[in-house]
């Protein structure tokens, strides 16, 4: 890597201007980083180890942008994308690179987090692979908006280097339910569109249950993980990637279940999936979340299983544990928050109510970092971080922590 010399003043590219650069690493936006002069430049689609040629589009304070325009070293994890459309649609940006290279850029930039953000000195697991590669996803989502200039209306995803919709009439990472149904969804748009009845843009849903596609926002799904089955609102949160669901439950579970545990707090429950996949392992298990309809579609999920030992419990922000009776001192919490992370009104709460053993899921690793910090400074410390791949193809991660309290 490159040294700024201590008299370098960064003198910006003129717009357009073509550069050559070695490409140093990627992104977590998973977005080539190379220097010249110690000036660095941002380039998409280029991989480490790659000599290039770039056009730059952007000067910002600190670095330009450019675009890509000839690879003229290849790195030996360069492949060809399978989908025509990648570099455009913004839905992926690993197509290029094959797939045990994804995995140990994932893994490196949770480590990058761990180490700079969370100022915590653990080594971060391989990855653990998906077992599909493409046709994982169970869930999409495309949004369109009417043209006025006579232009054919795009139905898909935003561009990768523009806000405007990239049209989509295939997704190699959606399952095959997903693709067959694709072409009548979208026909249904063009044809009001083209009747002139679409005033305003829209988002679509084509959600693959296993027993059929779920197009509907308000519905109630009802899908199957391993021998469970889970109701929870089609247009709503589930994991996209139910391939690896199973592996991912087993583990966090494995990871909550020390021996001498007895109770589970499920503290961002949703539907239920964690409460119930544990409830073999504990003898009563909580399932806490603010959300109204959440708890009911909960305990229809508990009442569809057959499950006797857990109940959900709708529980205020401020005020998150004040209806779990557990010794927290024989309980594990999971904790799986949206993608802000944890705010410090639930934070406090976890480390007052201090249990035996804290798992930390997370689909977001640089605001887990910055909450593992917090929880490093009140108490406890990380055991083991182990990423997972739900979204192949694509820069995402899911980050699973182990916390138990630190010895004083």
């Amino acid at each position: 890597m490159q040294r700024i010399p201590k008299n370098f003043t960064p003198v910006p590219y003129a717009y357009h201007q073509e550069i050559e650069l070695v490409i140093d690493t990627l992104t977590n936006l998973g977005v080539g980083l190379g220097r010249v002069n110690g000036w660095v430049v941002m380039v998409p689609m280029a991989l480490p180890g790659e000599k290039i040629r770039a056009r730059v589009w952007r000067n910002k304070a600190n670095y330009s942008d450019a675009d890509l325009v000839e690879v003229l070293e290849k790195s030996p994890e360069r492949i060809e994308p399978r989908c025509a459309l990648f570099g455009k649609c913004g839905g992926c940006q690993y197509q290029h690179m094959t797939y045990q290279a994804q995995l140990y850029w994932k893994r490196r930039h949770v480590q990058e987090l761990v180490t700079r953000l969370a100022k915590l000195e653990v080594e971060v697991e391989p990855t653990m692979a998906s077992p599909l590669e493409f046709g994982y996803r169970s869930k999409i989502t495309p949004h369109y908006e009417p043209t006025c200039d006579g232009r054919p209306m795009a139905i898909g995803f935003l561009g990768m280097a523009t806000r405007a919709t990239i049209d989509v009439k295939e997704c190699p990472i959606a399952s095959e339910a997903i693709n067959a149904a694709l072409p009548a969804q979208r026909e249904k748009v063009l044809v009001k569109e083209r009747a002139g009845l679409l005033k305003n843009g829209g988002t679509m849903l084509l959600r693959d249950t296993g027993l059929g596609i779920e197009t509907d926002m308000s519905a109630v799904a009802e899908t199957a993980v391993g021998s469970l089955k889970f109701k929870f609102p089609a247009g709503e949160f589930f994991q996209n990637n139910e391939h690896i669901l199973p592996t991912l439950l087993d583990y966090v579970i494995s990871q909550a279940a020390a021996p001498d545990l007895e109770f589970l707090v499920d503290a961002y429950c949703g539907a239920g999936s964690f409460a119930l996949w544990a409830s073999a392992k504990f003898k009563r298990v909580a399932g806490v979340e603010i959300n109204e309809r959440s708890i009911a579609l909960a305990n229809a999920n508990a009442s569809l299983n057959g499950i006797q030992n857990c109940a959900f419990i709708s529980g205020s922000a401020e005020a998150i544990f004040s209806k779990v009776d557990f010794d927290a001192k024989k309980s594990a919490v999971v904790i799986d928050p949206p993608r802000a992370g944890c705010d410090k009104v639930f934070l406090d709460q976890l480390v007052k109510f201090a249990p035996a053993r804290v798992v930390y899921v997370s689909c977001s690793p640089d605001t887990q970092a910055r909450d593992l910090r917090y929880l490093a400074d009140n108490g406890f410390k990380v055991l083991r971080v182990q990423p997972f791949d739900l979204f192949p193809q694509t820069r995402h991660i899911e980050s699973v922590v182990t916390i138990v309290p630190n010895p004083v």
